[in-house]
C-alpha cells in the first residue's frame, strides 16, 4: 500500500513543505477554539492534528503504518485504524476535518453518510483540497523529484464537492482560496500570499482551497422545538414609537421577553418606556434599562446582558422594520435555515422616504464589500434587525477581544463575530417603511467614514492574515 510505504520518515519529508502545511493549519485554527472536540479523517501521521487547537483530538486513517507512526510521534492524541466509509466511533465531534484526502476516496458520498453518525447539529465540516489548475506544476515537481509521487486523485471541483455534500444532507456555506506561492521566497511570498492572493482573479489561481460545511439532516427530522425569544429595542428620541412596538408585535414561540434600552434621549422617551411597561405589565414580559454608554451597539450589549431568551433579536425603535415581520426571523432560525439571520432592506421596493439616496448608495457599497470580506452574500449590513441564538452570542462575546469593541452601531460587531464563529449567515428580505415619528440618528457622511475604517480594520483580521 502506498501510504504504508511512505509512513516512516514522512514527517521529515513534510518539513520540506512546512511553509505550505502551516498555512493549512492556520486556516483551520482561525475557526477552532480550545474547547472543540476534533476528528481528522485521513489523519496520516497526525502532524496536522497536533497543530490544531482543541480539547479532544482524534485521528483515523486506514493505513496501519501511518497510525503506528502517529501514535509514536504524538502519544497524547488518539488515533484509530478505520475506514472513512465506515466510521466506528461512539461519540460526536464539534469539528470534522478532511485535509487533502477527499480525492483519494472511492466513494465520497459514503464517507459523508458515515460522518452523519458523529455529528451534532452544530458540527462543522472543514475540507481542504488543491486547485486542479496546479496539477501540471505538481507533476513537474514529481518529475524533478522535488516531491514524492502520489496516487492519482479524483478531479473534484468546488461544485462537485458542494453537490456531493448536498446529496448527503450537508450544506456548504463558505468557500475560501488561499496561497499563490506555496514555497517561501522571502518578502515575495509574504506579499503574494497575504495580499495579492485575496484579490479577485488572483484568488481563483490559488493552490489551496477550503470548504466549510454543516449538517442539515437534523432539520429534516421535523423535531422543531419551541424557543423563548428576547427582543431588544434600543431607543433614542423615539417616544412616539414605543407603544406601537408592543401593540404591533405578534405572538410567536414559547415566550417573548421585551427589553427597552433607552440611550441619551432629549425627548420623553424614557418616561414613555416606563409608562408602557406599567400599562402592559399583565400581558407582556417587559424589562427596561438606560444604557451606560453611547451608541446603538452599547445599547444592544446592555439589553443582551439582561436577556434570558433562547433567541436574541434586535428591533429598532423607529419601526422602519415592521414588528409584524419579526416572526419570519424566528421561523428562519428555528427551522435551521441559518444560524445568524440578517434583515435585508435592499430587496423589495422601499416607501418613498424610507431611505435617502446617498444612504442607499452607501448600503449597496457596503453590501459588496461585506460579501467579499465574509465570503457569504450579505445584501444589507446595517439593517437593525439581526437574530441569533443566545448560546452563540455568549461565544461571540467571549471571543470579542479578537476584534475589540470598535463598533458603536453593533451591526459589524455581530456580523464579524458570527463570521469568526463560522455561523451560516443568511439574509431575510423585509419591507422597509418610512418613519412615522422622529428623525434618523445616522449621519450619512461622518458615520460612513467610520464604517469604512471599521471595514479596513476588520479586513486585516479576517481577510489579509
Amino acid at each position: 500500500m502506498y501510504f504504508d510505504s511512505i509512513a516512516q520518515g514522512y514527517l521529515k519529508y513534510q518539513g520540506k513543505f512546512k511553509y505550505y502545511y502551516n498555512d493549512i493549519s492556520k486556516y483551520f485554527n482561525f475557526y477552532l477554539n480550545k474547547d472543540n472536540s476534533i476528528l481528522e479523517i485521513g489523519c496520516g501521521n497526525g502532524a496536522l492534528l497536533s497543530r490544531l487547537k482543541g480539547d479532544t483530538k482524534v485521528g483515523i486513517d486506514f493505513s496501519e503504518k501511518m497510525i503506528s507512526e502517529a501514535k509514536t510521534l504524538f502519544p497524547e492524541l488518539e488515533f484509530y485504524i478505520q475506514d472513512a466509509e465506515d466510521i466506528q466511533l461512539n461519540r460526536k465531534f464539534d469539528v470534522i476535518i478532511l485535509s487533502g484526502v477527499i480525492g483519494y476516496f472511492d466513494n465520497l458520498t459514503e464517507v459523508f453518510e458515515s460522518i452523519k453518525n458523529i455529528c451534532f447539529p452544530h458540527t462543522r465540516i472543514l475540507i481542504s483540497y488543491y486547485n486542479f489548475l496546479w496539477e501540471p506544476f505538481l507533476k513537474l515537481g514529481e518529475f524533478l523529484r522535488l516531491k514524492k509521487k502520489s496516487p492519482k486523485q479524483s478531479w473534484l471541483t468546488k461544485k462537485d464537492i458542494e453537490n456531493i455534500l448536498y446529496l448527503s444532507d450537508f450544506e456548504s456555506f463558505r468557500a475560501t482560496n488561499r496561497f499563490l506561492l506555496p514555497i517561501n521566497i522571502p518578502v515575495l511570498s509574504y506579499l503574494f500570499n497575504r495580499y495579492i492572493a485575496r484579490l479577485p482573479l488572483f484568488n481563483s489561481l490559488c493552490v489551496s482551497r477550503f470548504i466549510n460545511a454543516r449538517p442539515i439532516f437534523h432539520q429534516k427530522e421535523n423535531r422543531r422545538e419551541e424557543y423563548s425569544t428576547t427582543i431588544v429595542i434600543p431607543a433614542r428620541n423615539e417616544s412616539g414609537n414605543i407603544e406601537d412596538a408592543i401593540k404591533r408585535l405578534p405572538k410567536f414561540g414559547k415566550h417573548i421577553e421585551i427589553i427597552y434600552v433607552e440611550g441619551n434621549s432629549t425627548d420623553d422617551t424614557w418616561d414613555t418606556i416606563q409608562k408602557v411597561q406599567e400599562k402592559y405589565k399583565d400581558t407582556h414580559d417587559i424589562k427596561i434599562a438606560q444604557q451606560d454608554g453611547k451608541g446603538k451597539g452599547d445599547a444592544v450589549r446592555k439589553g443582551y446582558s439582561m436577556a434570558t431568551g433562547d433567541i436574541l433579536m434586535i428591533l429598532d425603535a423607529d419601526l422602519t422594520v415592521p414588528p409584524e415581520d419579526i416572526p419570519k426571523f424566528y421561523e428562519a432560525i428555528t427551522s435551521g435555515k441559518g444560524e445568524f439571520i440578517n434583515g435585508s432592506r435592499l430587496v423589495y421596493p422601499m416607501e418613498k422616504e424610507a431611505m435617502r439616496f446617498f444612504n442607499t448608495v452607501g448600503n449597496k457599497f457596503f453590501s459588496w464589500l461585506f460579501s467579499w470580506l465574509l465570503e457569504q452574500p450579505i445584501k444589507d449590513t446595517l439593517c437593525g434587525t439581526k437574530v441569533m441564538f443566545r448560546d452563540d452570542y455568549i461565544r461571540l462575546q467571549a471571543n470579542r477581544k479578537f476584534f475589540g469593541e470598535f463598533d458603536p452601531f453593533g451591526d459589524y460587531d455581530l456580523l464579524f463575530g458570527a463570521y469568526k464563529l463560522n455561523l451560516k449567515i443568511i439574509d431575510l428580505p423585509i419591507r422597509y417603511r418610512e418613519r412615522t415619528y422622529g428623525d434618523t440618528n445616522i449621519s450619512r457622511f461622518r458615520h460612513g467614514f467610520l464604517l469604512l475604517r471599521m471595514c479596513w480594520y476588520a479586513a486585516g483580521k479576517i481577510k489579509f492574515w
